[in-house]
């Protein structure tokens, strides 16, 4: 597989970094998602130390996503196993008191990644960012409180890990329809149509949901 995303051609990185588009410490970089219009997505790249048997790769360590200006307290890891490609699931979010972030890596497969910013006095509200993440890049992407998360599958039995730093609150899960035309993603298409759940051919549009998130709520 060789699923690249023109998301991940804009840098060459060296294995220690500080720059202006970018900050790493040791193994792991981080830098906004490009065209970086969104710049509170981020996207996480870590290194693989390969030899005759394989490889090893540290993909969390706090004090470094610290050190790279990411605060991610993690509670609760999740994994999603996705059989067939063309499976979308999003746009998911949990409101407060339980909104939380996420750290989003494939373990197997390939995705098609996406984050809507919900924060009403957001420049970028409405707005979306996307990339492809693959099990043989070994990158993440940190997406912060306020955002809608979803991803499409662009090969079969592909295998999502995602780490959350608040648990898991049915009276808190929310979304917001994947295909809103408001919001415009611009998904793949593996599949002629998409496989999707009930509740996500059914959740609501941008316009009809409450005020969840704002940047005045985040700073205080």
């Amino acid at each position: 597989m060789a699923f690249e995303s023109g998301c991940f051609q804009w840098y060459g990185w060296t294995k220690w970094v500080n720059s202006d588009c970018g900050v790493g410490v040791k193994d792991l970089r981080v830098q906004p998602c490009p065209p970086g219009d969104i710049p509170d997505v981020k996207l996480v790249e870590f290194d693989a130390h390969r030899d005759q048997r394989g490889y090893f790769a540290e993909v969390f360590r706090r004090s470094h996503l610290t050190a790279s200006g990411i605060e991610l307290d993690i509670v609760q890891e999740n994994a999603s196993l996705s059989v067939h490609p063309g499976t979308i699931r999003g746009m998911h979010f949990q409101t407060p008191p339980s909104a939380h972030a996420k750290l989003v890596r494939v373990v197997h497969g390939a995705v098609f990644d996406a984050a809507v910013d919900l924060r009403v006095d957001s420049p970028s509200f409405g707005r979306w960012v996307g990339v492809t993440l693959t099990d043989e890049a070994f990158r993440m992407l940190f997406i912060p409180v306020g955002f809608a998360h979803g991803f499409c599958t662009l090969v079969p039995n592909t295998l999502v890990h995602y780490a959350i730093d608040s648990e898991y609150s049915a009276d808190h899960d929310k979304g917001v329809l994947w295909n809103d035309p408001d919001i415009g993603i611009t998904w793949p298409t593996p599949t002629p149509e998409p496989t999707l759940s009930e509740r996500d051919k059914d959740q609501p549009r941008l316009k009809e949901l409450p005020r969840y998130f704002s940047l005045k709520n985040e700073q205080q």
